[in-house]
């Protein structure tokens, strides 16, 4: 098991177990020889509730996430090509596909014994709009890892106590998945067939397309495990910092406890000498007194 299999393990168990489950997947994670990532999960929250219903919902129902973040891609296209036509046609779908995923997850919550509170379906509901919204929160809500619940801002998107939220970017695999699937279960039409010269020159516009994706894919998986080395690096420091920390707290435990020994065996050691003078005094008054006889 790696790190990623006992986090998603971990935020998979039910809320009431968290903190018993991630103790002892970091101890797995330990006794198999990664402390790095024994000590990134127990540096893992406890989901607030809106998040653990969130999560349930992304591992249950990927599909339906997956056509969010798909109709998140159609309404920032349609923003940037300033389409306004195109807008008030997803508005609608937007609102639906939330109300059907809010009901769904009230459905799932009630199987799983736990009652929605009117506060947390409306927080639920906007960590579900601010992963329509914004990428990285769609990427983050899909992941099924998240702590609090998320809201959009017009600015950014943040967690429930209104700080930053930090998300991970939105994956172009992902996003393409989605909307291939999407596609998928839409009724379009039959394209008319096309002549051989437009086949051809469509052809090579898409092998133009598809090389150019890959130049972009491999240039981004380069950046990415970039990124990764440097994550890893910077984890691997900080666990040597935090061993060497225990180290010292251990060894200052220790000085503490030799020098409380030394002081005991020094208080010992004078009253044992305390105790050799009296003895020693005892012994010549007891030789004047038999040399008196």
């Amino acid at each position: 098991m790696d790190f990623d299999e006992a986090a998603d393990a971990l935020y998979a168990a039910p809320s009431a177990d968290f903190i018993s489950r991630r103790n002892e997947l970091a101890k797995q994670l330990k006794a198999d020889g990664d402390q790095l990532g024994s000590t990134r999960l127990k540096a893992l929250r406890k989901p607030t509730v809106a998040a653990w219903l969130a999560n349930l919902l992304a591992r249950e129902s990927p599909d339906d996430i997956d056509d969010l973040l798909a109709l998140g891609d159609e309404f920032r296209q349609a923003t940037a090509d300033l389409d306004g036509e195109k807008l008030r046609e997803l508005t609608p779908r937007r609102h639906k596909l939330l109300d059907q995923l809010s009901k769904s997850a009230a459905e799932l919550a009630e199987r799983e014994g736990q009652k929605v509170s009117a506060d947390v379906a409306q927080k639920l509901r906007e960590t579900l709009d601010a992963g329509l919204v914004d990428p990285a929160a769609g990427e983050a809500v899909r992941e099924a890892r998240l702590s609090s619940a998320l809201r959009h801002v017009g600015f950014g998107v943040v967690d429930e106590s209104g700080e930053p939220s930090t998300v991970t970017p939105l994956t172009d695999e992902r996003r393409q998945r989605a909307q291939e699937r999407r596609r998928a279960k839409s009724d379009v039409p039959a394209e008319p067939e096309e002549d051989a010269e437009t086949a051809a020159a469509r052809a090579k516009r898409e092998k133009a397309e598809r090389e150019q994706e890959d130049r972009e894919a491999a240039e981004k998986a380069e950046a990415k495990k970039e990124l990764d080395d440097a994550l890893a690096a910077a984890e691997a420091a900080e666990a040597v910092v935090a061993d060497l920390d225990t180290q010292l707290s251990d060894a200052r435990d220790a000085l503490i406890e030799a020098q409380e020994a030394v002081h005991r065996v020094g208080e010992e050691l004078d009253e044992a000498r305390k105790a050799a003078r009296a003895a020693q005094k005892e012994s010549r008054e007891a030789r004047k007194r038999y040399n008196r006889l």
